[in-house]
């Protein structure tokens, strides 16, 4: 289809997505809205950054915005299972509402009750939520889910991965099993067959690329730091080095597997004069919020994450995701390059790896099913040898942002394709 208005979206919605700069639909928009418009159970497996988010929001909004709501009932519901995917869903919401009298209110954990009970008190239409924070306002009575009429769940495999399914379970269970339900995923393993085969009701299934797959506008590199001039090369001399002399990096961001290393790796970034902000699970909301706005707004241009920041940051603008760390989930993979190369944009993604990652590397390129391109980086070995990447990360750590010692060398940076 060409056109939203061919999808059969009113038109108020179409005059919204002109405004928004929507020209046409994709191919999971054109495939889900007209049949979740019938009130039809979806099945959606998609990779992210395809539309998904909009596939499921413009039919919640047509199909509720006629109606009213009670307190404590709402009458539409979108579990997403990190926060900051939570966030950015409530913030389409309101963009995508903003012509109709629908009410939403945003529950997941690291703030108050307080503000969150008042609006439930009130009454309002569409809840975006994670699973934990719901149960949590159902357990003190705060919300009816019996009137719930669709219900949508994004990144079902990373509900499965964070290990709440059976709070989702238990979310189904307590909404009539007649109810629309909308459930998307970029992978679909046993456990959320057995769940849409339980739940849904002759799912319309919609599989727009094979499951895992990676969008072909980021241009993927694997560097194996320990092969370099055939000496152990310190990953985050390298790292600093990279972004120094990458020409085409505009903004990037950064992922490492543990916490204390996305801290370390964020002051030495900073120590070299370069505006970086780090998030992680270990922050407040508030916090995660604000860095992720920074990085947004272009007043911080290094996002440095461990994996709750894989998912759920649609940032448009991403120029560069650099993997510190390889990945132990190869799903996890997938979702972190997906930050760049967003809405028919080019992408670069890199990974660091080391040869002791060699099986995780396996598993990654067996599950996106293709070999990620080894580049070979010449740096001169002379300071960039260390023994103990983990110790070197908190030693460079505390280099004062004054020093006027150099930082780093300043060496030729070639690279070559091997």
């Amino acid at each position: 289809m060409a056109t939203f208005k061919d999808l059969g979206l009113p038109n108020f919605l179409i005059e919204t997505l002109d405004v928004l700069g929507y020209e046409s639909p994709t191919r999971v928009q054109s495939a889900a809205i007209p049949e979740a418009l019938l009130g039809k159970d979806i099945l959606g497996v998609s990779q992210t950054g395809t539309g998904k988010t909009a596939a499921f929001l413009l039919p919640i909004i047509t199909n509720l915005h006629k109606g009213r709501t009670r307190a404590r009932m709402p009458r539409g519901l979108v579990l997403c299972p990190t926060r900051e995917l939570a966030a950015q869903v409530m913030e389409n919401f309101t963009t995508y509402s903003e012509k109709t009298k629908l009410s939403s209110a945003l529950l997941i954990g690291g703030v108050s009750f307080k503000d969150q009970d008042k609006k439930l008190d009130r009454g309002v239409d569409v809840i975006i939520a994670t699973p934990g924070r719901l149960l949590d306002h159902f357990s003190r009575g705060k919300l009816v889910m019996t009137g719930i009429e669709i219900l949508a769940i994004d990144e079902a495999d990373r509900m499965l991965d964070m290990g709440f399914i059976p709070d989702v379970t238990k979310i189904l269970e307590k909404i009539p099993h007649a109810r629309q339900k909308i459930l998307f995923s970029a992978t679909i393993g046993e456990e959320i067959e057995i769940l849409t085969k339980k739940f849904l009701r002759n799912a319309h299934r919609i599989e727009i690329s094979r499951s895992a797959t990676v969008t072909k506008n980021v241009d993927q590199s694997l560097v194996f730091i320990d092969k370099l001039v055939n000496k152990k090369v310190n990953k985050s001399y390298f790292l600093v080095d990279y972004i120094l002399k990458e020409k085409e990096l505009t903004n990037a961001i950064i992922f490492c597997n543990r916490k204390k290393d996305v801290t370390q790796l964020t002051n030495i970034i900073k120590n070299k004069n370069y505006k970086a902000g780090e998030i992680h699970g270990d922050l407040n909301q508030e916090a995660r919020t604000d860095v992720v706005k920074k990085f947004k707004n272009g007043d911080i241009k290094f996002l440095i994450a461990s994996d709750v920041a894989a998912r759920g940051l649609d940032i448009t603008n991403v120029s560069h995701v650099i993997n510190f760390d390889v990945p132990t989930n190869p799903e996890d993979y997938v979702h972190r390059i997906g930050r760049t190369g967003r809405a028919g944009k080019k992408g670069i993604a890199i990974t660091l790896a080391q040869k002791a990652d060699g099986p995780m590397i396996d598993n990654i390129q067996t599950l996106i099913n293709e070999k990620i391109n080894v580049t070979t980086f010449l740096l001169p070995s002379s300071n960039l040898v260390s023994k103990n990447n983990s110790t070197e990360l908190n030693k460079l750590s505390k280099i004062p942002h004054d020093s006027e010692k150099p930082f780093l060398p300043d060496f030729l940076f070639t690279s070559f394709e091997s």
